[in-house]
């Protein structure tokens, strides 16, 4: 039978998916990339802001309508959106056969038999949210040459304004045998970029080992044969510890790149968000980065209209971001989440303002984006080719400062064919607000 799936939402949501392919194809599913065909329909959804929801909703709907025009049997529903709306979606989307909560995806295939028996079940599959799902063989969708490697679920913050504890669990590490023998297997079937992810990465081993373990698991996958780069998103700046720096710093294959979401930087909205910082923690630890790391790319999200933010804060975040130059930046306007503290305040700030507040943080970050991108020029950068612009005939590639999907590109001239994977040096020699241009150094 032939299957397709439908991965929303963030990263850690992809290795879910790739598992329970992995899984479906261990037992004789053929994957499909086209919905006509496609006997069963497995959407992994994403409930983090009303956004995501609205998309993973309308997904189900298009989905369903295969079972009319197409050969659906049953569509599956999962992830995030699955554990936190089950009554609903059961209730106001009838196409729907069958439910999985997040952490019980390794019940996929239970699901689908039961689905196809006909005999009128839609099965709801939550297991409690402690634990581990069971993970199993993993098809990789990133292309092959780089990968996310999760290290744990949930999370233990509770930040006024985030569902995620909710819907995913308290935080729990992944055994260390467990992520490096991944690791390793990853590697031999050619990945050469691991990109180290979890809700938060850097209390990784808290909760199994007493400590925080990121560290000692970076030192580790370093030694793998094979891997080139070893990237670090969700770093909580609180969390940053100056033996988390010294391993970044010493590692040739630890990119000199960290995500580290701030979400503002005026005090009394961080008290107010939960967060475990202050600004001037904030350009304490940016500033320890960048002494150990003077080329190191530091990437950062912000929330825009948070309940009580005024037009003050808000210049103050401009002026913050001015100060700061970050290499990267994205912002969201603040999402009121049913379930969350935040929601419940009586000050919240109207969505237009929210909008233009948004829209004058990217503003202000395109222009230093420009800036930075501008002192690259005359620079070698190692790349990593992700393919070709055939119509324009330059490569696109990426550098140690792009993770995939979320940062820019270089874009690569070159005499010589070259392909996806390809490990190569560049010379900067262009650039506009969000990539760069190059030549091949031969």
């Amino acid at each position: 039978m032939k299957v397709l799936f439908v991965s929303l939402g963030c990263d850690k949501n992809l290795v879910d998916s790739e598992h329970m392919l992995g899984d479906l194809m261990d037992n004789g599913f053929t994957i499909c990339d086209d919905e006509s065909e496609a006997d069963i329909i497995v959407v992994n959804t994403c409930s983090f802001i009303a956004d995501a929801m609205e998309e993973s909703i309308q997904n189900i709907i298009d989905l369903g309508s295969y079972k009319e025009t197409g050969n659906l049997k049953g569509l599956i529903v999962t992830g995030c959106l699955a554990q936190r709306f089950t009554e609903d979606i059961l209730k106001d989307l009838p196409e729907v056969d069958a439910i999985i909560g997040t952490n019980s995806y390794d019940e996929l295939l239970n699901a689908i038999n039961i689905v196809l028996e006909k005999n009128g079940e839609k099965p709801v599959i939550k297991k409690d949210l402690v634990g581990l799902p069971k993970d199993g063989r993993r098809v990789l969708t990133t292309g092959g040459h780089y990968a996310y490697l999760k290290i744990a679920e949930g999370c233990n913050k509770r930040c006024t304004y985030c569902i995620i504890p909710y819907i995913r669990g308290n935080y729990r590490s992944y055994p260390m045998e467990q992520i490096l023998e991944e690791a390793k297997q990853l590697a031999a079937d050619g990945v050469k970029e691991l990109i180290v992810v979890a809700q938060e990465t850097t209390v990784y081993g808290i909760d199994i080992y007493g400590k925080k373990s990121l560290p000692e698991l970076l030192h580790k996958l370093c030694l793998i044969e094979g891997i080139e780069w070893i990237r670090i998103l969700y770093a909580y700046p609180e969390e940053i510890t100056d033996e988390l720096i010294q391993c970044m710093a010493s590692e040739p294959k630890i990119c000199h790149y960290i995500d580290m979401p701030i979400q503002h930087c005026n005090d009394d909205i961080l008290a107010k968000m939960g967060r475990k910082t202050n600004k001037a923690d904030i350009m304490n630890i940016a500033a320890r980065l960048r002494k150990a790391m003077p080329d190191i790319s530091l990437r950062t999200t912000l929330i825009c209209g948070f309940p009580g933010e005024t037009q003050e804060m808000h210049e103050e975040l401009l002026e913050f971001i001015r100060t700061m130059k970050f290499d990267r930046l994205g912002a969201f306007a603040y999402s009121k989440e049913d379930g969350t503290v935040a929601a419940k305040w009586d000050n919240q700030v109207d969505d237009e303002l929210k909008q233009k507040w948004q829209d004058e943080v990217m503003l202000c970050q395109k222009d230093i984006c420009l800036s930075n991108n501008q002192g690259y020029v005359g620079r070698t950068l190692p790349v990593f080719i992700e393919g070709k612009l055939p119509e324009d005939g330059v490569f696109i590639g990426r550098t140690y400062r792009d993770t995939p999907s979320v940062d820019g590109f270089i874009f690569v001239n070159s005499d010589i064919e070259l392909s996806s994977g390809q490990y190569v040096d560049v010379t900067v020699t262009g650039f506009d607000e969000y990539d760069l241009i190059g030549d091949v150094k031969l």
